[in-house]
Order: structure tokens, then C-alpha cells, then sequence
């Protein structure tokens, strides 16, 4: 089996499945670049815990880090994301048209529901057969 691109892929979409992550992702969308401590400000989790996510998202390639001083910094890269969308796209044609051949037969004039078979008119449910009861215990 051929993995089209499956270890970045596999990574990103690892990356993204975090809330913490993505919520890194969309403060790091909405700001150039912000420093470690800026960054995990609104976080309710440790430093340490918030550079673990960092790390995940930097293997992924999601995020660039450069040292200036004592101060890191990280920035959005945007080109895993694009490689994830262009993948998500093509199945997104794919059920775009499946679903839209579904429609089209579905819409048909000539489609129409199967008539009730001639062999269920004349059948009715069963009764159920009564048993005779058993002998009552009385005290």
C-alpha cells in the first residue's frame, strides 16, 4: 500500500486533535508571533505542560520557534495546514459528488416506492394460541 505523504499528514492531523493545540494555533493565527510566556498566559496548565504542546505542534510542523536571548518566540507556519486541506478537499469532491449523484436519482420522476406485494393483502397477524393454565397455587 502506498502512503501518499502519510507521516506529515498523520502528524498534523495528531497535532490538531488537541483543544489545547488548536487553541495555540488560533492565538498564534491572530497574532504574528508571541513569546512562550505570552503564549500560555490564558492557559490554565503549567509552563511545562504548554511547552509539551509546543513541541508537538513544532514536530508537526505547524509552528516555528527562534531563540532571541532568554525570550523564545513562535510563529504560525502555515504550509502543514495547507497539506491538510488539499487532502481534505479531495475527499470533500469525492462526497460532494456522491452525494449529489444520490440526489439526481433520488429526483427522478420515473423513481417510484414498490407497491405493496399481493401476498401481504390477504394475511392478517396471528392470535396467539391461549394455553390452559396451570393449577393455581392457593394457600
Amino acid at each position: 500500500m502506498v502512503n501518499y505523504q502519510a507521516a506529515p499528514l498523520d502528524r498534523t492531523f495528531a497535532a490538531l486533535a488537541d483543544p489545547t493545540r488548536r487553541a495555540l494555533l488560533a492565538r498564534l493565527d491572530a497574532e504574528d508571533s508571541l513569546s512562550v510566556s505570552e503564549l500560555a498566559k490564558p492557559f490554565p496548565v503549567s509552563l511545562p505542560a504548554i511547552m509539551k504542546h509546543l513541541d508537538v505542534l513544532s514536530d508537526a510542523g505547524l509552528i516555528s520557534r527562534s531563540k532571541t536571548g532568554r525570550t523564545v518566540t513562535c510563529q504560525l507556519t502555515p504550509a502543514p495546514m495547507e497539506q491538510a486541506m488539499e487532502w481534505l478537499a479531495r475527499y470533500e469532491r469525492y462526497w460532494t459528488e456522491q452525494l449529489d449523484r444520490l440526489a439526481a436519482f433520488l429526483e427522478e420522476d420515473q423513481w417510484q416506492p414498490n407497491p405493496p406485494s399481493s401476498s401481504s393483502d390477504g394475511s392478517k397477524p396471528r392470535r396467539k394460541k391461549s394455553t390452559k393454565r396451570g393449577p393455581s397455587r392457593s394457600k
